[in-house]
């Protein structure tokens, strides 16, 4: 599984890169904090897969890193994907290491 740690994604983000964020966390969780990303909770990741680029880098992200690997597994066994990237730590890792403002749970 491919992956990007926090630093790297803050520099595509600092770069406007062009990639898309995708957080499969709850509402709930997104509610707290948020990167901004798409939300599409881990539960509605086959519902909405169409909303998943398949032409550019997707980085997906949850709190720790465990949901988004378990969705990257998936999507590319049974889907085909191989433009995905997981976010090593999660939300938890860009609070500890990028803002420490935003409130870890």
């Amino acid at each position: 599984m491919k992956t990007v740690n926090v630093q790297e994604l803050k520099q595509l983000i600092d770069e406007k890169q062009d990639f898309q964020l995708i957080d499969v966390r709850e509402p709930f969780e997104n509610d707290l904090c948020s990167l901004n990303g798409v939300l599409i909770p881990m539960a509605e990741i086959l519902a909405r897969l169409d909303e998943i680029n398949t032409d550019k880098k997707v980085i997906i992200h949850c709190r720790s890193g465990m949901r988004s690997a378990n969705v990257i597994s998936y999507l590319e066994q049974n889907h085909g994907y191989s433009n995905l990237f997981n976010l090593t730590g999660g939300i938890l890792a860009w609070s500890a290491e990028i803002d420490p403002s935003m409130p870890s749970y």
